[in-house]
């Protein structure tokens, strides 16, 4: 009797703290003067940039960016159906990234008291260096937790040792699929202070890297 093939999936997982934090925020104006908007826009956009830079400076931010500025404008309808005047809309779009979450609630803070300023979401990401260890390391976890399963039933059906014959990511030995690493961006909860206070708090959700490995292992009857 020859080898029996048995072909597994093993799967391994971490949740760690998140390393930075990004914050995407948009200065965003509207009015009936379009003059109006276009020069509130440029300020609000311009003391925004100002504030980075200093907290650049500082080291409290990691790094920053900024787009060009949008301008449009629309003609509302009201409920009777009537067209009303235009209004007139500005917006530039700001994200930061930092690694002190501390710093981040305190800058959060201030645009709560900024005009024209709206903070969108946050994520929260892992430096390259971290995730790509981690996803060596789940890999490596997820091939023997494979190995572990498909000597479990060599054992069963009363085999001697497997040996592999072949090892991919999670659907690549059936078909031509995506890769079996996942690293998954988990939200945050942004609790506000008490009215009037700067602070917000925010509370990052931990990440998830797992990865899955298919197999094939070889066991003498």
């Amino acid at each position: 009797m020859g080898d029996v093939i048995i072909s597994v999936r093993g799967t391994a997982q971490r949740r760690v703290a998140p390393e930075l934090a990004i914050a995407s925020v948009q200065v965003r104006v509207d009015g009936p003067d379009r003059a109006s908007v276009t020069r509130r826009t440029g300020q609000a956009a311009d003391a925004l940039r100002s504030r980075l830079k200093e907290l650049e400076e500082g080291e409290r931010v990691v790094r920053w960016s900024s787009e060009r500025a949008y301008f449009w404008s629309s003609r509302p309808w009201n409920a009777d159906g009537t067209q009303l005047r235009p209004v007139h809309y500005g917006s530039v779009p700001f994200g930061a990234t930092f690694d002190d979450f501390a710093e981040l609630s305190g800058w959060v803070g201030e645009l709560a008291e900024a005009a024209d300023v709206h903070v969108g979401d946050v994520s929260w990401r892992l430096t390259d260096d971290t995730r790509a260890r981690l996803e060596r390391e789940t890999a490596a976890e997820a091939v023997g937790v494979a190995v572990q399963r498909a000597q479990a039933y060599a054992e069963a059906l009363g085999l001697g040792d497997v040996a592999p014959v072949e090892i991919a990511d999670n659907d690549l030995l059936s078909r031509d699929a995506a890769p079996g690493f996942a690293a998954l961006r988990m939200g945050a909860n942004v609790r506000g202070a008490a009215e009037g206070a700067p602070l917000v708090a925010l509370e990052p959700e931990d990440i998830l890297v797992s990865a899955t490995v298919e197999g094939r292992f070889a066991a003498r009857a």
